[in-house]
């Protein structure tokens, strides 16, 4: 089936990824448009999976100033080449993040870097909150009320990002979606976030 290059630059608007890819998206789905997507973002999943494990020593320090300039994040995100760092992509997720960062105030990068023993003393409050059931049912709660009312509010790569319409893309989505296009590991290193009189 012939496809149009109207088609594919319609898709390279949407993805924003290159116009061999985004043809190659529309062969493979017979030019629907929509199957189109959902392959190039299962192939951007897997992409992202490959690269996750290099290094990525190179990237940039980036920071936000809310308006009112009683808001402030410094923001270290890495990937593994000087050029990717200088990409419009890498760039925008930098500043996305920092958004993120400014607006939701996360206490760590991701749920590994929390102290265990706040886990442990959340686990311990919210098993008091479902005394009387069975065991299994109970750790399954307990598990529930963690990823929802703690990782997800507290750990940067589990929020949803504040600019997704439907409310479904983490902050992790994000990354993976910028790892597709760019071809590279990103990494979020560290952050500080800055609000004046608090500590």
């Amino acid at each position: 089936m012939a496809i149009s290059a109207q088609a594919i630059k319609g898709l390279r608007d949407q993805t924003g990824l290159g116009m061999m890819e985004c043809k190659t998206a529309l062969e493979k789905n017979d030019g629907d448009v929509s199957k189109a997507l959902e392959y190039l973002k299962e192939r951007g999943i897997s992409m992202a999976a490959k690269k996750e494990g290099r290094a990525a020593f190179q990237g940039r320090i980036c920071s936000y100033i809310h308006f009112n300039g009683k808001v402030g994040v410094l923001l270290e995100l890495n990937c593994e080449t000087d050029f990717v760092a200088n990409t419009e992509v890498f760039q925008e997720l930098a500043k996305n993040i920092c958004l993120q960062v400014c607006a939701t105030s996360p206490m760590v990068v991701r749920r590994e870097d929390l102290n265990p023993q706040t886990i442990e003393e959340l686990k311990a409050e919210y098993m008091q909150e479902v005394k009387g059931k069975p065991p299994e049912i109970a750790a399954k709660i307990v598990e529930g009320k963690l990823c929802k009312l703690f990782f997800s509010q507290k750990c940067l790569m589990e929020q949803v990002f504040i600019k997704d319409e439907k409310g479904t893309a983490t902050i992790k989505d994000l990354i993976k979606q910028a790892i597709a296009k760019v071809g590279e590991n990103i990494v979020v290193s560290r952050f500080s976030r800055f609000e004046v009189g608090k500590q």
